[in-house]
């Protein structure tokens, strides 16, 4: 095997790089990380919701979350309330704050993914979206088979 031909390396390089300069973004003119974008943007369009709900929502795991709204909160970004259905959970709650700074983020954002996808044309970027999800889908069904 060629690590460089093998899908999933291929695949880590592609999302690293996307990653990367998307963050440069957020990262450059707002201080943000990509775990506290991440989080910024799931608060901002799905509103206040449990930290652990922010694990699967971001596709980050629990001590990626637990310091990026440690972040979040000593910026004045988010607030952590106690959940009235479980006295051990907390309610992350956007602050309008984190809302303006969304709102100012998102079309730069918008803007750099658009800049990215300009390099296929329009049946590319369907096709592309099409396999990303057939192969996200098997990966996800076959996730805990042995190879």
């Amino acid at each position: 095997m060629k690590l460089q031909e093998f899908f999933p390396y291929q695949l880590a390089q592609l999302a690293e790089a996307v990653s990367r300069s998307v963050a440069s973004v957020y990262a450059d003119r707002f201080g943000l990380s990509r775990d506290e974008w991440r989080i910024l943007a799931a608060l901002a369009e799905e509103g206040p919701m449990k930290a652990t709900d922010l694990v699967p929502h971001t596709s980050l795991d629990k001590m990626q979350v637990s310091r990026a709204l440690a972040k979040l909160e000593d910026a004045g970004l988010i607030l952590r309330e106690p959940s009235a259905e479980d006295a051990r959970a907390r309610i992350i709650k956007p602050t309008a704050q984190l809302r303006r700074l969304y709102k100012k983020i998102v079309p730069m954002v918008e803007e750099r993914e658009a800049y990215l996808l300009a390099a296929l044309n329009k049946a590319e970027r369907e096709v592309l979206v099409s396999a990303m999800e057939k192969i996200r889908q098997r990966a996800s069904r076959n996730a805990d088979l042995e190879p």
